[in-house]
């Protein structure tokens, strides 16, 4: 067979005819393929979150304030969760997927609860304080952070879930 040149026309040996049999990507290949370019995009923008937050976490400690524990290991269990999903999504592991969905939505749920124990927000929402300090509006701005986490972490549950369902096998049935 020939090498296809834009103005030879069809290379020699076939008529055209052989469309039929030609190899057609099952659905839900495609449908991986897109889910991992979605999971990329949703783990940069959870990367961007994360980062906003934690530098809005070290803070404290730059002005040298004592190290809180609480934040140091939060922050290692969000970026640990990163870099699993990553690594899920380029192997496509449905085990380390599902293990970073876990994990990240763990992280979240910790976040959403060091927010409430926060208590800045309900304040603010009652009008018993008004935004004076820097430090208040700091852990406004960690509120906000934190919302938009727990909004991305819906679509990433989303996505990773049909993501394995894609990646598995399908069932054959007996």
């Amino acid at each position: 067979m020939q090498q296809r040149r834009p103005n030879a026309g069809r290379p020699s040996g076939t008529d055209g005819s052989d469309f039929s049999y030609r190899m057609v990507v099952d659905s839900r290949y495609t449908k991986v393929a897109k889910g991992k370019s979605r999971l990329a995009r949703l783990l940069l923008i959870q990367a961007l979150v994360i980062i906003s937050d934690a530098v809005l976490m070290l803070l404290p400690m730059v002005k040298g304030d004592a190290a809180d524990i609480r934040t140091l290991s939060f922050m290692a269990l969000c970026f640990v969760s990163l870099i699993i999903g990553e690594l899920g999504r380029r192997s496509s592991k449905s085990g380390f997927l599902m293990f970073y969905m876990i994990l990240s939505s763990i992280a979240m749920l910790l976040s959403v609860a060091f927010t409430i124990n926060n208590n800045i927000v309900f304040q603010v929402f009652r009008g018993q304080t008004k935004l004076d300090s820097e430090i208040q509006k700091v852990q406004l701005l960690q509120t906000v952070l934190v919302s938009a986490g727990v909004f991305v972490q819906f679509f990433i549950v989303g996505t990773t879930v049909s993501l394995i369902h894609n990646m598995s096998p399908p069932k054959r049935s007996s």
